[in-house]
């Protein structure tokens, strides 16, 4: 017997690695029933897999890739569990039959924490470095405090040809600058789906990895004994020192890429693939180590047992209903009304920058889970707007903190650490730099709580100061509020004044769903002519506005020939001083979210006006201002007395830098009022 390994950990993962072949094999044999979803199996990858499984802890954090089931099986998981993912079953115990096999989601009782993750070639290795960052930054704060042994380890799973992604590069700086717990397991095939690694990689993992300061091991992952004892080793180096490591596990694929690409399409390497089998090499150790033949045969055949009687368990179990697929949509919020003082007496006016710091303050002040991070965010400037001006000085540099320029990494961090327990303010530079950022945003980010069946909602607050001011240019004056609406499961906040803003971030703080607040850099300091009503009285301390409540910034009760404007941002004041050419013919609604929209509002004012203006900053074509007359004309459309109109930024590529260009660009409140006389004129 092995002087490293005990006789039970080789029978466990014997039957464990029995079990995955049997699964792999069952489902093959049953492919056209199985094939209906795409998957994939870990045939092949089974021993580092169950190497890795079977020391994860309870107080530990895995993020597995599509083909790790054996480490789910590592961990505890069923055959029949897994099989009611693979059949997109309603009692999936990851996603209630909403995403692929082996795309787990788990938050049990004395099981390692699985946060949801895409396991879409390397996306989650922002999410789970995010993980890391969390408990690092909870035991910084003494916000926990593990046992000796008992250190939470992360593992981030991915197959090699994920290293090539530029959003891995991210993970793997931030690990290595910021020294985090965190494993890395690349699983090397050599494959890349038909692209073969002589294709697409010039060095493998280990050379990649070293060059961003990280400490690599490369085993033979098909021996598990070796593996086990690297791993153990990892592990116990992760858990003293608190240092990332990747652990380049070379394997055979021996099944299919996925059931939807068949590895006799274009592989020319299967016979020295199955001459790495990790099974037979198991078996040969075990009985080379006083294992009875008959024993493993008796293992063998009773894995097989078990992975049949599942898989029939499995065809029968209930399929999700039609209403199932509403549910998990957003979490539920606890801020559904107003409160507080909106306009304390005896205090002064303050600028909008200022109303968002006082915000972030108190919430700082009160909640120590509270941090903030970002792009130039840090003590020596506190952002480029002064929007975090002072903040590190009060709370410390391990709570208000500079990243590098990884806006993926920026968003997508937000996942591991709203999974920890905390609650992240995050800051984007320019709304022109989301671009980056919009993979983690749309796939990690907003889909965690619905594809997870609501176990891991995402509670943070990312700040984008948008909007044309100063003569920015292409690269600094964008407007994204329409692409941010059509990524469902996020809400999305366009605040017009200081007190709204200060508002709108508690109900986001508090919020447990994921929340991009628009900042509209013209109105930071209300030094744009005509914008001086951004300048509010600070709120109170306890001063909160839900989301989904708009706000008439300008009520008209005449109903002779009168109009309504629907806005926010910087249309509030494009609108306000146009409204001054007509008198008590103009009604301006702020909407102050975009997402949800206060509907009810909206289609009230807009049927006892009888007409209508949707007022945006972006280029108006195909943008959600004109995605929001469709829905007044549908639902108001009996009480129009005109077209509903759409107004906007022309239809351009980009804002110009010089001035007078800019300013042809964009509208005004000359611009505006002319197009209220003429839909007045109807």
């Amino acid at each position: 017997m092995s002087k490293k390994l005990s006789k039970d950990i080789y029978k466990k993962a014997y039957s464990l690695m029995c079990t995955a072949r049997a699964m792999s094999d069952i489902y093959e044999e049953n492919k056209e029933i199985t094939s209906k979803y795409v998957h994939a199996t870990s045939k092949g990858h089974e021993a580092i897999q169950l190497a890795v499984g079977l020391q994860l802890t309870k107080h530990d954090w895995t993020a597995p890739y599509y083909r790790d089931d054996s480490m789910l099986l590592g961990i505890g998981m069923t055959p029949y569990e897994l099989m009611l993912q693979l059949l997109c079953k309603k009692e999936d115990p990851f996603s209630g039959g909403r995403t692929y096999y082996s795309h787990p989601s788990l938050k049990r009782e004395d099981y390692p924490k699985i946060p949801h993750q895409s396991s879409a070639t390397g996306m989650q290795a922002i999410p789970t470095t995010g993980v890391a960052m969390g408990i690092q930054y909870q035991e910084k704060e003494k916000l926990i405090n593990p046992k000796k042994g008992e250190e939470p380890v992360v593992v981030c799973s991915f197959g090699d040809a994920a290293i090539t992604e530029g959003e891995v590069a991210e993970a793997f700086q931030m690990a290595a600058l910021k020294k985090l717990p965190i494993l890395y397991l690349i699983q090397d095939n050599e494959w890349d789906i038909s692209a073969h690694a002589s294709e697409t990689r010039a060095v493998d993992a280990t050379h990649y990895a070293k060059g961003f300061g990280l400490k690599t091991y490369t085993i033979d992952g098909t021996n598990f004994t070796e593996s086990y004892a690297c791993i153990q080793d990892v592990f116990k180096e992760i858990r003293q020192k608190r240092t990332p490591v990747l652990v380049h596990a070379k394997v055979p694929l021996l099944n299919h890429h996925t059931s939807g690409v068949r590895m006799e399409w274009y592989r020319d390497d299967l016979d020295d693939a199955k001459s790495r089998d990790p099974l037979p090499k198991l078996k040969s150790e075990l009985l080379e180590n006083n294992f009875e033949k008959k024993e493993l045969v008796e293992i063998e055949q009773s894995a097989i047992k078990i992975v049949a009687s599942d898989y029939q368990k499995a065809l029968q179990a209930e399929d999700p209903k039609p209403e199932d697929l509403f549910d998990h949509n957003f979490a539920p919020t606890p801020i559904t009304e107003e409160n507080g003082e909106r306009e304390p007496k005896n205090k002064d006016a303050t600028v909008m920058v200022d109303s968002a710091l006082f915000a972030i303050k108190e919430l700082m002040t009160e909640h120590p889970e509270c941090l903030l991070y970002g792009q130039d965010v840090g003590k020596r400037l506190g952002g480029v707007f002064r929007e975090a001006a002072t903040l590190a000085d009060t709370f410390g540099e391990n709570r208000v903190f500079n990243t590098p320029i990884q806006e993926a990494f920026i968003i997508g961090s937000t996942v591991g650490m709203s999974a920890v327990g905390l609650k992240p303010i995050v800051e984007v530079q320019f709304a022109d730099y989301i671009w980056p950022g919009l993979n983690q945003l749309f796939t990690e980010v907003s889909r965690s709580n619905y594809l997870s069946n609501g176990k891991w909602p995402i509670s943070c607050i990312i700040r984008v100061p948008i909007g044309a001011y100063g003569s920015g240019g292409p690269y600094h004056s964008s407007s994204v509020e329409s692409v941010l609406a059509q990524i469902k499961g996020i809400k999305i906040a366009y605040p017009a004044t200081g007190a709204d803003l200060k508002g709108l971030m508690k109900a986001a703080y508090y919020d447990p769903n994921p929340v991009v607040i628009l900042e509209h850099k013209g109105l930071y300091w209300s030094k744009i002519e005509g914008t001086s009503g951004a300048k509010t009285i600070e709120p109170s301390k306890d001063y909160i506005i839900p989301f989904g409540k708009g706000r008439i910034a300008l009520e008209s009760e005449n109903l002779n020939n009168t109009i309504c404007i629907i806005t926010y941002g910087m249309g509030v004041y494009w609108a306000l001083n146009a409204a001054k050419d007509h008198k008590g013919k103009v009604e301006v609604i702020d909407l102050r979210t975009i997402n949800p929209l206060d509907e009810k509002l909206i289609f009230e004012r807009v049927k006892k006006h009888g007409k209508c203006l949707v007022l945006t900053e972006e280029p108006y074509h195909n943008s959600f201002a004109q995605a929001l007359t469709g829905r007044i004309q549908e639902k108001c459309f009996n009480n129009l007395d005109a077209p509903i109109f759409v107004m906007g930024s022309e239809n351009l590529p980009a804002i110009s830098l010089n001035s007078t260009l800019e300013a042809a660009m964009l509208p005004n409140a000359k611009k505006v009022s002319d197009k209220i006389n003429e839909i007045l004129a109807f």
